[in-house]
């Protein structure tokens, strides 16, 4: 599927005189318009939505301790119930995996919504331009603003939005690293002033990133620091949902009187009035055609659909369609009959099997882990009483918030029989390492490497693993 490449906004050639030896061309400064209706309204859903889960989850209380924390330094992760270690590597591989499928499926579907709606650099651009809008105005105010020389009104506005730019993208890297780091002792680091922290380095890492990405680079980083945009046309086909532009109905394009009568013009329903232009944070015209910048907000639609309604033309100039609904004028059930097409059907199968395994797996989950280390130091050695003895290392590891007492045995040789104290007790969440010694009688087995096993469980019977081994025999 062809995406066209051509720009809409031209690029203006800077001179090393002009632009102190700059090795770049700049680009036009985009000023987006705001619009209302459906699909802006749903943009601000999704906004609010994310940003009540991200600034909110990380002040959430679960018994004595934040909901959900992934702690690096102990290397523990805590969501919500459930206690996690690195040996759990493979449900964040199930995630991630999930999470690839489900942009997979949402592409073949609709194109860029992810992008549009709910993706952080537009999610943060759209704050960032709401605040924008607030202190200098709307689209013209800004303009004209920008191209005023400096003034006391102009200084006012602008240190102004940029100490709320600031303020908000702090918050943001306090809310980011309060998943790492339990966020009541990060403000404590804050209020004691404690710089040289590696938690306060990152929150000013990811302000700073915040406040360039969605202050300054916007539109620039879905246009060439993205990869999805690059590759969305592999992921695309001809029954994809994507913002379209009629040209059937809409060319050619031209003004006229509102009371004009349409059948008694030469003209489309497009009345040029490059609102659609205007509205677009990345500054395409869709009118051109679908192009890798759009990334599918809809906002060209919801201003389109006014303009339709007061020249009292139908609505769906601008819409949501397919390119071979859009080409043989189909219905809107033929449309939506192809869209849910095989393709689509096997993504939306794998994910629903995916994601039940993956809560499956969760909760019949065994809160109990178990690493084996021989002891490299003593691997075979002979012991008073004539006996032949292997030093091995246990780290158990207890994922409950209660104290467990865990009972070791091993089993696989005959005559094997365990030396060391046979029950451990391992603290709420905590790890320990256990030596544990096993003994069998000399000249009982021969030479060589033996398959063994340790079985560690609690002693109420909730919990049990078996771990594999080796016993070595001297020759």
């Amino acid at each position: 599927m062809a995406i066209s490449v051509r720009k809409t906004i031209p690029i203006v050639p800077v001179s090393p005189d002009d632009a102190g030896g700059s090795l770049y061309e700049a680009q036009k400064k985009i000023y987006p318009r705001a619009t209302g209706g459906l699909f802006a309204r749903w943009r601000w859903v999704f906004v609010a939505l994310t940003q009540v889960v991200f600034y909110g989850l990380p002040w959430l209380q679960w018994g004595q301790r934040q909901a959900v924390l992934f702690d690096l330094g102990a290397r523990r992760f805590y969501l919500f119930g459930w206690v996690l270690y690195p040996q759990d590597f493979i449900y964040l591989s199930g995630l991630l995996v999930i999470s690839a499928l489900s942009l997979f499926l949402f592409t073949a579907v609709a194109g860029r919504l992810w992008c549009g709606f709910t993706c952080p650099q537009t999610v943060y651009t759209e704050i960032f331009l709401w605040i924008e809008r607030k202190v200098e105005g709307e689209r013209t105010a800004r303009m004209r603003l920008d191209g005023e020389p400096m003034t006391l009104e102009k200084l006012v506005k602008k240190w102004f939005k940029h100490l709320l730019w600031i303020g908000l993208a702090m918050w943001t890297g306090f809310s980011f690293v309060g998943y790492f780091t339990p966020i009541h002792e990060l403000g404590l680091e804050f209020l004691q002033t404690n710089m040289g922290s590696w938690e306060v380095f990152w929150v000013f890492f990811y302000a700073g990133a915040t406040y360039g990405n969605a202050g300054f680079l916007r539109e620039q980083v879905c246009k060439y620091m993205c990869p999805y945009a690059r590759f969305q046309s592999a992921m695309f086909d001809r029954d994809t949902l994507i913002v379209s532009y009629d040209s059937a109905r809409g060319e050619p394009r031209g003004a006229r009187s509102r009371s004009a009568d349409l059948s008694t013009l030469a003209l489309g329903a497009c009345v040029d009035c490059t609102l659609c232009v205007q509205v677009c944070p990345t500054g395409i015209d869709i009118r051109e055609g679908l192009q890798y910048e759009c990334i599918g907000c809809a906002a060209c639609v919801d201003v389109c659909d006014g303009v339709m309604d007061k020249m009292h033309y139908p609505r769906g100039l601008i819409r949501f369609t397919t390119q071979n609904a859009l080409g043989g004028q189909w219905s809107k059930a033929r449309m939506w009959r192809r869209v849910f097409r095989p393709r689509v059907l096997v993504y939306g199968t794998l994910l629903l099997a995916l994601c039940i395994g993956l809560a499956g797996s969760l909760m019949v989950r065994t809160p109990l882990k178990v690493d084996v280390v021989r002891d490299r130091g003593a691997l075979s050695r002979i012991v008073a009483g004539g006996r032949l003895e292997n030093v091995y290392r246990l780290q158990i590891m207890n994922a409950t918030e209660q104290a467990q007492r865990y009972r070791i045995a091993a089993g696989g040789l005959d005559g094997l029989v365990l030396a060391s104290e046979n029950e451990v007790d391992v603290g709420p969440t905590e790890s320990r390492w256990v030596a544990v010694r096993l003994q069998i009688p000399y000249g009982s087995a021969a030479p060589g490497s033996h398959p063994i096993q340790f079985s560690i469980g609690d002693t109420a019977g909730a919990a049990q693993v078996s771990e594999k081994s080796v016993f070595l025999v001297p020759r």
